[in-house]
Parts: C-alpha cells; sequence; structure tokens
C-alpha cells in the first residue's frame, strides 16, 4: 500500500477512558509542542475520542476534547496509546476507522496494547507486530494470525507501526521523527526530552539487570564511550573488553546484562545511525560514509544499513535531499532493496559482516 505524502503532517491521537495521560503526554511531547528552532513544516497534533467530551483518564481527572472519530481517519498519522481492555474487542466505530485511515494511506502506530485495536481491526494480519511483554501471549492467543515478536522494543513496518510499554513508545516517536526529518532533528527532540537519541528498535523490552549498584557498570559505560569516540577505527570486542579491564567472557556477560544487547549488534547499530548526519549533511560518497563509520567496505555497510533502515544509503540520501519522508519501506520481508546488494560473503552473516577485526 503506498503511504501518504509524507507533506501531510497531521497526527491524531485516541484518547479512551481510563487511560493513564502518560500515554497521550509521550505523543503530545514529541508531536504536539511547537518547534519554531527546526525550520521544517513540524507536526499538526489533535487529541480525538470515539465520544468527543470530556475522557476520564487515571487519578479521577478528566480529559476534554471535541474531537471524534472523523478527525482520527482523516490524519495522516493515527497514534493508538492502548485500549481500555485487552481481553474486550475494539468497538465497530473505532475498527471501521482504522480501517478507513489505513485505506486513506495514513501509518497507523500502537504503543503498549494499543496494537490489540490494530488487531482487532485486522490491520496486523500477516504482519509482524509488538506490544508489552505481558500482554504478548494474550495478543498472540487472540489474534493468531499475526506475528507476535514479544522482545523487541518496537517495530517499523513502513505504514503500520508498533511498541512495546510506555517508554519504548517514546522511542518509536522519536523514531518517526527520524524519518520524517532526519537523524540531526530527532537527536534534537532527544536532547530536549533528556532521553537517548536512539534505542534500536530490535533491542530487548527488559534486560538481566535493569538496576544495580555493580561497579563493572561503569566499566561498561567507559568501554561505551571510548567505542563511540572511535567508530572509524577497528573495534573487537577483545579491544573493548581490554577498555574495561575484562576477559572477553565476562565483558559479553556484563556487556549484554547492562544493555540487553551484544557488543557487536550495538557497534553495527551505532555505526550505522553514526552515518544518518553525513549522508543528509554532506555530498561524500557512499564508500567514504562507510569508512569514516567503521565499516570494512561499502558492500557491508549497504547490508547493515538496510536491515535497519529499510533502504539504501543512496535512496536514504535522495529522500531526504528531495524533503520526502527519509525513511522508505523495503520489499514486504524488510530486506533493502536487491538492486542495492552486492556479492559479499560475509553479507548474510548479521552481527559480522563489515565489522573491523584488526
Amino acid at each position: 500500500m503506498p503511504l501518504r505524502a509524507p507533506a501531510d503532517r497531521s497526527v491524531a491521537v485516541l484518547a479512551y477512558p481510563g487511560m493513564s495521560v502518560f500515554e497521550t503526554g509521550i505523543v503530545t511531547e514529541v508531536f504536539g509542542l511547537p518547534r519554531p528552532e527546526f525550520d521544517v513544516d513540524w507536526y499538526q497534533l489533535t487529541v480525538c475520542a470515539e465520544r468527543p467530551g470530556p475522557v476520564p483518564v487515571v487519578g479521577g481527572a478528566s480529559l476534554h476534547t471535541p474531537y471524534g472519530l472523523d478527525v482520527l481517519a482523516g490524519a495522516a498519522t493515527v497514534i493508538v496509546p492502548g485500549v481500555p481492555d485487552v481481553t474486550v474487542d475494539p468497538s465497530p466505530e473505532l475498527v471501521a476507522t482504522l480501517r478507513r485511515a489505513h485505506r486513506a494511506g495514513a501509518r497507523i502506530m500502537s504503543i503498549c496494547s494499543g496494537a490489540f485495536a490494530l488487531a482487532g481491526a485486522g490491520l496486523l494480519d500477516g504482519r509482524r507486530a509488538t506490544t508489552h511483554w505481558r500482554y504478548a501471549d494474550l495478543l498472540a492467543r487472540r489474534y493468531p494470525r499475526v506475528e507476535v515478536d514479544p522482545g523487541v522494543l518496537y517495530l517499523d513496518d513502513g505504514d503500520l507501526l508498533t511498541s512495546a510499554g510506555s517508554a519504548a513508545g517514546l522511542d518509536l516517536c522519536v523514531h518517526l521523527v527520524r524519518r520524517d526529518h532526519g537523524a540531526a532533528i530527532a537527536n534534537a527532540v532527544a536532547r530536549r526530552l533528556v532521553i537517548p537519541p536512539h534505542r534500536d528498535g530490535g533491542q530487548a523490552q527488559f534486560i538481566e539487570a535493569p538496576v544495580t549498584v555493580d561497579p563493572d557498570d561503569d566499566r561498561i559505560a567507559g568501554s561505551i564511550a571510548w567505542a563511540l569516540a572511535h567508530l572509524a577505527e577497528p573495534v573487537t570486542v577483545d579491544r573493548l573488553a581490554r577498555q574495561a579491564h575484562m576477559s572477553p567472557r565476562t565483558y559479553l556477560r556484563h556487556f549484554a546484562r547492562a544493555t540487553g544487547t551484544s557488543p557487536i549488534r550495538w557497534l553495527v547499530d551505532q555505526r550505522v545511525r553514526a552515518s544518518l548526519p553525513l549522508l543528509e549533511g554532506t555530498d561524500a560518497p557512499v564508500e567514504e560514509v562507510a569508512a569514516a563509520v567503521g565499516f570494512d567496505s561499502p558492500v557491508t555497510y549497504r547490508h547493515h544499513f538496510g536491515r535497519a533502515m529499510h533502504t539504501s544509503p543512496s535512496a536514504y540520501r535522495r529522500a531526504f535531499r528531495s524533503g520526502t519522508a527519509a525513511h522508505r519501506p523495503g520489499p514486504a520481508d524488510g530486506r533493502p532493496d536487491p538492486a542495492d546488494r552486492r556479492t559479499d560473503p560475509a553479507a548474510d552473516r548479521p552481527g559480522l559482516a563489515g565489522l573491523r577485526t584488526g
């Protein structure tokens, strides 16, 4: 399905009875606040409800909106931040609205339990989706046509985007800004929110020890800071472990516990993200960009870029320069366009291709 022209920056978020205001607050903070410091056409946010008027929220307060489902259906981006009850089907009116918006080319996004509304409308049939880990099994049982992935923070399938719990919804919102406006503006928004500029959607929803006083975590943090300052150099697990004064095996264990991912996966992601400002703000050839962020060859750079961004580096640059959405979904399986792939024996070994080992 073709995506609606990204020039339409209208965003509508659904308020529902019994919701936490944090859920709409996430969306409001990213898409609703004016951003005059950016020389771009910013979003126009509208809060909608199934029935216009007061909407009771957690804590005994109420949120009042005069906008109903007709406005929700007409937005270019529709966000469902949750549902009142994950065991109850969405109303026929909401189902019809979500289907109408999707047919019109809107991109539909859910946060946390909002995936149940998208699934109830049939939009996620045959598609990958995620939700809060505590609801994942129920979502899979209630909607067996949905390919539920309970282990990721968020999934971007082009016209349909789903996220895990509320904080992951914030990551997905910033990711959407990156799609529309590029890495520099997304990073600036993240700084204003005082959050990391990017958490990979494939990162685990929770880690082994999210709160710890283990002094080894400081050593992991120090090795991460060193790696970020030396992305263009050969970076191996052995070098990272030496920076942390650990054995490689101990380092791998502590890194996974502290970050929820592996050093190799983290490093690939950081290199891809570091390349975005170079594609957006310079005319450097892809080969130079690849080398500048530490990939051994443009072939492996294209491979990892395609897996992360669902497009090629050249297409990303063209889209950004033309003022269209910086993200273009690849083929339905999420791989980059085959025309941008080259023969490379390491290209089909995720996590190894393009990493310098010297």
